[in-house]
């Protein structure tokens, strides 16, 4: 059987066999070079896939990167003298194939002698992700059971999601689809929480999600399905990808601001002529001429994009240049329908933010506030909260989470680094009363206080010591926001000769795309998928873990909804009792039971 896709220069495929083959160097690998616009984790992969799959002389390959540090979403860093810092946090399940792929070969940081996704890999078995808390309430105590706790009906809404044509859910929104009491529901807590949905986001998104993760459903509630880098993801993660990139001749060129592709656009075939840039802080022109050989990969958008920083003292800039924002794709998308509609996802900042703070932490004092909760030390370099874990009636709808200490190299061992992140930037918060998006770092840090627990008498002497550093992101959602097919330009669009598209703002080619974006195995996919039908690579791309077509994890993510208990079936005494006669002795009835279905 051969796995659709659209465009036919793409081949998916499964197992070891397509996965364990060495490729072999494509026709005319030699006479190209590549330009990758970007070193966010897309960016990065692509590179990886050229040298390793496509066989291009690495010193042929070149990013052009607009910051002056690699790695995108993925940071995280010490600034000097105020804190730690990272936006985000991300992270992986077990059948991230695209990902996993490229991290199998690339050594780690921690230790060379073992890949990237060795080292991961190990950390995590040595050391399992589960939450002992997911979800809070009343100052710090604990709320949820471990369950989903939801009922029949809201069961079958969620299946009818699922049985739903994706072209049915074009433009629609979660609270368009779902009832109030799915919205107000555990499972709705722990995924949009997780995830970052919101009930203005869209439907299909969700459906994809569920689907893509139905092999992880039972793990949601405690989080055991997750792994975590040993370290931050910029530490564990893009300081090695570099690192081995650098290694073998691949160029960067920092402070680079593409602004534009221009193109040659027939009924045959479509051409990136140029590549016009300029110097971040000089303004001088950097544009190149390209040929048919001059492959460009060009990352469309980040999630990051207009981020402003604030500090202990500080709120961030809420000053956004709209017109700044994405300017690249904006720009492309006026060359073709085919590339795209990036308004649909960056026209309402206020539908596509939320706010992050990483909050360093010096005493024990408050230490004590989080191992009440956790269970578990955050000093033993080991898992802390497994997770994040969710003030539930926080009106910011607060998470916050600690990943193993020191998240940092270097890290002094008495400092713990929290990060914490809201989706309600523009409530009220019910310590201090002011929306999140207006308050200060030392503002959030007490706000956390607050939700851990400590009395309120205590809070303004123990947020003395911790250091705050808020991160206002506008458009960190926009990839979730309601769509119609088109929205996205596909990763290679038809009849593209020298040129794809990379990110979350993309479309990949399998037919139907059963990926999920805000993941790092989506950027890492549409690397794939580009570098393969670009260069002609023979190997087939993995194709996305098929855990929806496979029995045994739908009766499996079906008990887990049900929270293992035996579901009502509503089937007339007579038809029940010929399906019963029919079904007795059987291998169904046999797999039923397995999975406590009968």
């Amino acid at each position: 059987m051969e796995i659709k896709t659209f465009d036919e220069r793409l081949k998916l495929g499964n197992g070891d066999y397509d996965r364990l083959v060495n490729s072999r160097k494509p026709k005319g690998i030699d006479d190209k070079k590549s330009y990758i616009v970007g070193t966010g984790i897309a960016g990065l992969s692509t590179a990886g896939f050229l040298i390793k799959d496509a066989k291009m002389d690495p010193s042929k390959i070149v990013f052009l990167e607009k910051d002056d540090i690699a790695g995108g979403a993925l940071d995280g860093k010490l600034l000097a003298d105020v804190g730690y810092v990272a936006r985000g946090g991300r992270e992986t399940g077990h059948h991230f194939e695209a990902l996993w792929d490229l991290l199998s070969v690339i050594p780690s940081r921690e230790d060379p002698s073992m890949s990237i996704l060795d080292d991961l890999y190990y950390t995590n078995l040595d050391d399992p992700n589960f939450s002992n808390c997911r979800i809070t309430k009343n100052k710090g105590q604990r709320y949820d059971n471990g369950k989903f706790n939801l009922s029949k009906d809201v069961i079958e809404e969620i299946l009818h999601l699922l049985l739903t044509p994706d072209e049915k859910l074009q433009g629609v929104s979660v609270e368009e689809v779902f009832s109030d009491e799915f919205l107000e529901s555990d499972f709705w807590t722990f995924y949009r929480t997780m995830f970052a949905f919101e009930n203005w986001h869209s439907v299909l998104e969700l459906k994809l999600y569920i689907n893509r993760f139905i092999h992880h459903v039972g793990g949601l509630p405690d989080l055991s399905a997750l792994q975590f880098t040993r370290y931050d993801q910029y530490e564990s993660i893009v300081v090695p990808i570099m690192n081995w990139l650098k290694d073998k001749g691949v160029q960067t060129e920092y402070n680079c601001e593409v602004e534009d592709i221009e193109f040659e656009i027939t009924k045959d075939k479509k051409v990136a002529t140029k590549i016009v840039a300029s110097d971040a802080k000089t303004g001088k022109d950097k544009s190149i001429t390209l040929t048919e050989n001059d492959l460009v990969f060009v990352t469309t958008g980040s999630l990051v994009e207009s981020s402003s920083y604030g500090d202990n003292k500080t709120a961030p800039s809420l000053d956004i240049s709209t017109e700044e924002s994405f300017k690249l794709w904006k720009n492309i998308a006026k060359k073709s329908s085919e590339f795209g509609k990036p308004e649909v996802f960056t026209s309402n900042i206020e539908k596509t933010n939320w706010e992050s703070a990483t909050v360093t932490v010096k005493s024990k004092e408050i230490a004590s506030y989080i191992e009440k909760i956790t269970k578990r030390s955050p000093y033993t370099g080991k898992v802390v909260t497994g997770g994040i874990v969710t003030a539930l009636d926080s009106n910011w709808l607060m998470s916050w989470t600690i990943n193993r200490q020191g998240q940092y190299i270097g890290q002094p061992d008495d400092e713990i680094a929290v990060w914490v992140y809201a989706l309600f930037t523009d409530k009220e918060g019910d310590y201090i009363k002011k929306p999140m998006k207006l308050c200060t770092g030392e503002e959030i840090a007490k706000e956390w206080l607050y939700h851990i627990g400590v009395d309120e008498s205590d809070i303004e002497r123990l947020a003395d010591k911790t250091s705050t550093i808020p991160v206002f992101m506008p458009y960190i959602t926009a990839q979730f926001m309601p769509r119609n097919f088109g929205d996205r330009p596909y990763v290679v669009p038809k009849n593209s000769l020298n040129f794809a598209f990379l990110g979350q703002f993309v479309e990949t080619l399998d037919d139907p795309g059963r990926d999920t974006v805000f993941t790092t195995e989506y950027s890492a996919r549409c690397a794939m998928e580009a570098v393969y039908v670009l260069t002609g690579v023979e190997k087939k791309v993995p194709e996305v873990f098929a855990s929806r077509y496979d029995i045994r994890y739908m009766l499996a993510g079906l008990s887990a909804l049900n929270d293992g208990e035996k579901p009502s079936l509503d089937l007339p005494i007579g038809l029940k009792a010929v399906v019963d006669k029919k079904i007795k002795g059987t291998e169904i009835e046999a797999m039923l039971k397995e999975y406590n279905i009968l």
